[in-house]
């Protein structure tokens, strides 16, 4: 099976400067890399929610430039800057995955890949494995 490299549309600089996907699919599985609330300016939102809904948003367009959706999501790894801000972070995945969860690990850290961010979420998904 052949290895396709997903990478959306506004993309294309982290692919170049930071030197990976946003996703790679081998057959129907999807491994998307870690996307945090950053919009398309370069802007980090204030507060786990917004970030996280942003983190959100950005893997469902990665998902979605691998004909994929957040129902194929079999797998979530999420890692966060303070467990304490969980319960926010919990209210926003309820609206991303209100049934049929995925697997899914938490982790704490100390630093992501820029001082501001609070969140970010990796996944895996299987094409066509969702109910939609």
């Amino acid at each position: 099976m052949a290895r396709k490299l997903i990478n959306p549309p506004g993309t294309e600089a982290i692919y170049q400067q930071w030197q990976f996907s946003q996703a790679v699919q081998v057959g129907d599985t999807v491994w998307v890399s870690g996307q945090v609330g950053i919009d398309r300016e370069g802007k980090v939102p204030t507060g786990i929610e917004a970030q996280a809904k942003l983190a959100f948003e950005n893997l469902k367009g990665v998902l979605a430039a691998a004909g994929a959706s957040l129902e194929d999501v079999v797998e979530l790894t999420t890692f966060h800057r303070d467990m304490k801000e969980m319960p926010g972070f919990g209210k926003v995945k309820a609206v991303y995955f209100p049934k049929d969860f995925p697997a899914w690990t938490a982790i704490g850290t100390t630093e992501l890949a820029l001082p501001d961010l609070r969140v970010e979420i990796r996944a895996t998904a299987v094409v066509g494995s969702g109910s939609e």
